[in-house]
Protein backbone atom coordinates (compact mmCIF):
# COMPACT_ATOMS: atom_id res chain seq x y z
CA UNK A 1 0.00 0.00 0.00
CA UNK A 2 2.14 3.57 -0.90
CA UNK A 3 -0.46 5.35 1.83
CA UNK A 4 2.31 3.71 4.20
CA UNK A 5 5.34 5.02 3.08
CA UNK A 6 3.95 8.39 3.97
CA UNK A 7 5.08 9.99 7.26
CA UNK A 8 1.30 11.28 7.59
CA UNK A 9 -0.18 7.94 7.68
CA UNK A 10 2.57 6.68 9.70
CA UNK A 11 1.93 9.27 12.26
CA UNK A 12 -1.85 7.94 11.97
CA UNK A 13 -1.16 4.59 12.25
CA UNK A 14 0.95 4.09 15.04
CA UNK A 15 -1.37 6.95 17.15
CA UNK A 16 -4.23 5.10 16.64
CA UNK A 17 -2.51 1.45 17.77
CA UNK A 18 -1.38 3.32 20.60
CA UNK A 19 -4.79 3.94 21.84
CA UNK A 20 -5.97 0.33 20.35
CA UNK A 21 -4.10 -0.84 23.07
CA UNK A 22 -4.38 1.55 25.90
CA UNK A 23 -8.24 1.91 25.89
CA UNK A 24 -9.13 -1.46 26.49
CA UNK A 25 -6.81 -2.19 29.01
CA UNK A 26 -8.20 0.73 31.03
CA UNK A 27 -11.87 -0.38 29.79
CA UNK A 28 -11.98 -3.26 31.99
CA UNK A 29 -12.08 -1.84 35.32
CA UNK A 30 -14.80 0.87 33.95
CA UNK A 31 -16.45 -2.38 32.98
CA UNK A 32 -16.27 -4.57 35.82
CA UNK A 33 -17.29 -1.33 37.71
CA UNK A 34 -20.29 -0.73 35.40
CA UNK A 35 -18.99 2.71 34.79
CA UNK A 36 -18.95 1.84 30.97
CA UNK A 37 -20.28 5.81 30.68
CA UNK A 38 -17.85 7.59 32.07
CA UNK A 39 -15.94 8.00 29.44
CA UNK A 40 -18.93 9.72 27.37
CA UNK A 41 -19.03 11.94 30.30
CA UNK A 42 -15.57 13.08 30.44
CA UNK A 43 -15.45 13.43 26.47
CA UNK A 44 -17.85 15.89 27.25
CA UNK A 45 -15.63 17.77 29.94
CA UNK A 46 -12.97 17.38 27.57
CA UNK A 47 -14.58 19.55 25.06
CA UNK A 48 -14.98 22.43 27.92
CA UNK A 49 -11.00 22.35 27.64
CA UNK A 50 -10.81 22.10 24.11
CA UNK A 51 -12.86 25.56 23.78
CA UNK A 52 -10.88 26.89 26.30
CA UNK A 53 -7.30 26.03 24.03
CA UNK A 54 -8.88 27.84 20.86
CA UNK A 55 -10.08 30.61 22.64
CA UNK A 56 -6.81 31.30 24.75
CA UNK A 57 -4.54 30.01 21.67
CA UNK A 58 -3.06 27.53 23.51
CA UNK A 59 -3.00 23.62 22.50
CA UNK A 60 -6.08 22.12 22.89
CA UNK A 61 -4.86 18.67 23.99
CA UNK A 62 -2.88 20.04 27.41
CA UNK A 63 -6.21 22.19 28.18
CA UNK A 64 -8.25 19.17 27.80
CA UNK A 65 -6.24 16.97 29.59
CA UNK A 66 -6.33 19.28 32.87
CA UNK A 67 -10.07 20.25 32.27
CA UNK A 68 -10.92 16.76 32.10
CA UNK A 69 -8.75 15.50 34.82
CA UNK A 70 -10.29 18.02 37.35
CA UNK A 71 -13.48 17.24 35.82
CA UNK A 72 -12.79 13.29 36.63
CA UNK A 73 -11.74 13.80 39.90
CA UNK A 74 -14.44 16.31 40.90
CA UNK A 75 -16.93 13.65 40.02
CA UNK A 76 -15.21 10.78 41.86
CA UNK A 77 -15.10 12.94 45.18
CA UNK A 78 -18.70 13.63 45.17
CA UNK A 79 -19.91 10.28 44.51
CA UNK A 80 -16.99 9.15 47.26
CA UNK A 81 -19.20 11.62 49.48
CA UNK A 82 -22.71 10.04 48.60
CA UNK A 83 -23.88 13.19 47.72
CA UNK A 84 -25.32 12.76 44.75
CA UNK A 85 -25.72 9.43 43.28
CA UNK A 86 -23.41 7.87 40.22
CA UNK A 87 -26.00 8.45 36.95
CA UNK A 88 -26.70 11.69 38.49
CA UNK A 89 -23.01 12.78 38.77
CA UNK A 90 -22.68 11.78 34.88
CA UNK A 91 -25.27 13.58 33.80
CA UNK A 92 -24.32 16.82 35.65
CA UNK A 93 -20.53 15.84 33.80
CA UNK A 94 -22.49 15.45 30.27
CA UNK A 95 -24.63 18.66 30.39
CA UNK A 96 -21.81 21.19 31.94
CA UNK A 97 -18.63 19.64 29.90
CA UNK A 98 -21.23 20.13 26.57
CA UNK A 99 -22.50 23.45 27.57
CA UNK A 100 -18.97 24.62 28.61
CA UNK A 101 -17.28 23.59 25.42
CA UNK A 102 -20.02 25.43 22.82
CA UNK A 103 -19.56 28.62 24.86
CA UNK A 104 -16.23 28.71 24.72
CA UNK A 105 -15.53 27.64 21.11
CA UNK A 106 -18.43 30.08 20.55
CA UNK A 107 -16.38 33.29 21.78
CA UNK A 108 -13.29 31.88 19.94
CA UNK A 109 -12.33 33.20 16.40
CA UNK A 110 -14.10 31.62 13.26
CA UNK A 111 -12.04 28.86 13.22
CA UNK A 112 -12.78 27.43 16.09
CA UNK A 113 -15.60 25.56 14.59
CA UNK A 114 -13.62 23.69 12.10
CA UNK A 115 -10.95 23.08 14.46
CA UNK A 116 -13.51 21.64 16.46
CA UNK A 117 -14.86 19.33 14.32
CA UNK A 118 -11.95 17.18 14.53
CA UNK A 119 -11.70 16.55 18.23
CA UNK A 120 -15.61 15.83 18.21
CA UNK A 121 -14.81 12.80 15.53
CA UNK A 122 -11.64 12.77 14.86
CA UNK A 123 -8.82 13.09 12.78
CA UNK A 124 -5.67 10.78 12.85
CA UNK A 125 -3.82 11.94 9.69
CA UNK A 126 -3.75 15.13 10.60
CA UNK A 127 -1.42 13.71 13.36
CA UNK A 128 1.96 15.68 14.14
CA UNK A 129 5.38 14.51 14.97
CA UNK A 130 4.56 16.08 18.22
CA UNK A 131 0.75 14.83 18.93
CA UNK A 132 2.44 11.88 18.45
CA UNK A 133 5.10 11.93 20.98
CA UNK A 134 2.36 13.39 23.37
CA UNK A 135 0.32 10.27 22.57
CA UNK A 136 2.82 7.86 22.97
CA UNK A 137 4.53 8.76 26.21
CA UNK A 138 0.44 9.09 28.07
CA UNK A 139 -0.20 6.48 26.81
CA UNK A 140 2.70 4.10 27.59
CA UNK A 141 2.04 6.01 31.20
CA UNK A 142 -1.50 4.85 31.59
CA UNK A 143 -0.96 0.97 30.14
CA UNK A 144 1.69 0.92 32.71
CA UNK A 145 -0.98 2.06 35.70
CA UNK A 146 -3.49 -0.35 34.33
CA UNK A 147 -0.65 -3.39 34.37
CA UNK A 148 1.09 -2.60 37.14
CA UNK A 149 -1.76 -2.21 39.41
CA UNK A 150 -4.11 -4.80 37.91
CA UNK A 151 -4.07 -6.46 41.39
CA UNK A 152 -5.23 -3.66 43.46
CA UNK A 153 -7.56 -2.28 40.78
CA UNK A 154 -9.27 -5.33 40.19
CA UNK A 155 -10.11 -5.79 43.85
CA UNK A 156 -11.08 -2.30 44.01
CA UNK A 157 -13.50 -2.76 40.63
CA UNK A 158 -14.87 -5.97 42.21
CA UNK A 159 -15.98 -5.11 45.75
CA UNK A 160 -14.57 -1.66 47.24
CA UNK A 161 -15.43 -2.52 50.89
CA UNK A 162 -13.41 -5.68 50.39
CA UNK A 163 -10.55 -3.60 49.19
CA UNK A 164 -10.42 -0.69 51.55
CA UNK A 165 -10.67 -3.68 54.99
CA UNK A 166 -7.97 -5.13 52.86
CA UNK A 167 -5.83 -1.65 53.70
CA UNK A 168 -5.95 -0.81 50.10
CA UNK A 169 -5.71 3.34 49.13
CA UNK A 170 -9.04 3.01 47.77
CA UNK A 171 -9.17 6.97 47.30
CA UNK A 172 -5.84 7.25 45.58
CA UNK A 173 -7.37 4.15 43.47
CA UNK A 174 -10.48 6.12 42.84
CA UNK A 175 -8.65 9.42 41.34
CA UNK A 176 -6.31 7.15 39.69
CA UNK A 177 -8.98 5.72 37.66
CA UNK A 178 -10.83 9.07 37.16
CA UNK A 179 -7.87 10.58 35.97
CA UNK A 180 -6.09 7.97 34.04
CA UNK A 181 -10.04 8.04 32.21
CA UNK A 182 -9.74 11.89 31.40
CA UNK A 183 -6.17 11.53 29.86
CA UNK A 184 -6.86 8.33 27.91
CA UNK A 185 -10.04 9.97 26.67
CA UNK A 186 -7.94 13.07 25.94
CA UNK A 187 -5.46 11.62 23.77
CA UNK A 188 -7.60 9.51 22.02
CA UNK A 189 -9.67 12.50 20.40
CA UNK A 190 -7.52 12.90 17.76
CA UNK A 191 -7.97 9.66 16.81
CA UNK A 192 -11.33 8.59 17.36
CA UNK A 193 -13.00 12.18 18.32
CA UNK A 194 -14.77 13.21 21.68
CA UNK A 195 -18.25 11.17 20.51
CA UNK A 196 -16.87 7.60 19.69
CA UNK A 197 -13.58 7.37 22.30
CA UNK A 198 -15.82 5.68 24.78
CA UNK A 199 -16.66 3.14 22.25
CA UNK A 200 -12.76 1.66 22.26
CA UNK A 201 -12.61 1.49 26.03
CA UNK A 202 -16.12 -0.74 25.91
CA UNK A 203 -16.43 -2.29 22.56
CA UNK A 204 -13.18 -4.16 22.69
CA UNK A 205 -13.77 -5.84 26.69
CA UNK A 206 -17.34 -6.63 25.82
CA UNK A 207 -15.87 -8.74 22.60
CA UNK A 208 -13.60 -10.37 24.45
CA UNK A 209 -15.88 -11.13 27.25
CA UNK A 210 -17.44 -13.33 24.45
CA UNK A 211 -14.60 -15.93 24.47
CA UNK A 212 -12.77 -15.69 27.43
CA UNK A 213 -13.41 -16.03 31.22
CA UNK A 214 -10.62 -15.26 33.52
CA UNK A 215 -9.94 -11.63 34.01
CA UNK A 216 -5.89 -11.73 32.75
CA UNK A 217 -7.23 -13.67 29.84
CA UNK A 218 -10.20 -10.96 28.62
CA UNK A 219 -8.01 -8.13 29.67
CA UNK A 220 -5.15 -9.18 26.87
CA UNK A 221 -7.96 -10.44 24.06
CA UNK A 222 -9.60 -6.77 24.91
CA UNK A 223 -6.25 -5.26 23.83
CA UNK A 224 -5.34 -7.58 20.72
CA UNK A 225 -8.68 -6.70 19.42
CA UNK A 226 -8.37 -2.67 20.16
CA UNK A 227 -5.64 -2.52 18.54
CA UNK A 228 -6.65 -4.84 15.67
CA UNK A 229 -9.50 -2.97 14.94
CA UNK A 230 -7.74 0.89 15.29
CA UNK A 231 -5.30 -0.48 12.93
CA UNK A 232 -7.89 -1.47 11.20
CA UNK A 233 -9.83 1.20 10.92
CA UNK A 234 -6.68 3.58 9.88
CA UNK A 235 -6.16 1.61 6.71
CA UNK A 236 -9.81 0.83 5.72
CA UNK A 237 -10.44 4.41 6.12
CA UNK A 238 -7.58 5.37 3.80
CA UNK A 239 -8.33 2.87 0.65
CA UNK A 240 -11.96 3.83 1.25
CA UNK A 241 -11.96 7.56 2.37
CA UNK A 242 -14.59 6.98 4.99
CA UNK A 243 -14.56 8.62 8.84
CA UNK A 244 -11.41 7.31 10.41
CA UNK A 245 -12.91 7.02 14.21
CA UNK A 246 -16.61 6.16 13.21
CA UNK A 247 -14.94 2.97 10.96
CA UNK A 248 -12.44 1.99 13.58
CA UNK A 249 -15.39 1.97 16.10
CA UNK A 250 -17.55 -0.20 13.38
CA UNK A 251 -14.84 -3.17 13.26
CA UNK A 252 -14.87 -2.89 17.04
CA UNK A 253 -18.23 -3.64 16.98
CA UNK A 254 -18.23 -6.17 14.35
CA UNK A 255 -15.65 -8.14 15.93
CA UNK A 256 -18.13 -8.27 18.98
CA UNK A 257 -21.09 -9.50 16.91
CA UNK A 258 -18.56 -12.13 15.64
CA UNK A 259 -17.78 -13.28 18.71
CA UNK A 260 -21.15 -13.28 20.02
CA UNK A 261 -22.34 -15.39 17.46
CA UNK A 262 -19.60 -17.58 18.15
CA UNK A 263 -19.51 -17.99 21.59
CA UNK A 264 -23.55 -18.70 21.39
CA UNK A 265 -22.91 -21.43 19.18
CA UNK A 266 -19.82 -22.85 21.14
CA UNK A 267 -22.45 -22.66 24.26
CA UNK A 268 -25.28 -24.40 22.17
CA UNK A 269 -22.52 -27.20 21.19
CA UNK A 270 -21.35 -28.09 24.87
CA UNK A 271 -24.72 -28.23 26.63
CA UNK A 272 -25.08 -31.39 26.96
CA UNK A 273 -28.05 -33.20 24.66
CA UNK A 274 -30.74 -34.01 27.14
CA UNK A 275 -32.26 -37.93 27.36
CA UNK A 276 -35.13 -38.50 25.05
CA UNK A 277 -38.04 -39.05 27.93
CA UNK A 278 -40.27 -42.92 27.29
CA UNK A 279 -43.86 -42.47 27.47
CA UNK A 280 -44.00 -46.17 28.60
CA UNK A 281 -44.63 -46.75 31.80
CA UNK A 282 -42.17 -48.21 34.22
CA UNK A 283 -42.44 -52.23 34.77
CA UNK A 284 -44.26 -52.85 37.57
CA UNK A 285 -42.39 -55.42 40.38
CA UNK A 286 -45.36 -57.87 41.71
CA UNK A 287 -44.73 -59.68 45.18
CA UNK A 288 -46.17 -62.58 46.06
Amino acid sequence: MELLTQPFMQRALIAAMIIGLAAPALGIYLVQRRLSLIGDGIGHVALTGVGLGLLTGNDPVYTAVIVSALGAVGVELIRERGRTSGDLALAMLFYGGIAGGVLLVGLSDGSGNSSLMQYLFGSPLTTSSTDLVVIGGLGAAVLTAMLFLRPALFALCNDEEYARVSGLPVRTLNILLAVTTAVTVTIAMRTVGLLLVSAMMVVPVAAAQQVTRGFVSTMSAAMVIGVSAAGGGILVSAEADTAPGATTVLLALAVFVVTAVGGSIRHRLRRPTPQPVTSEPPDVVLHG
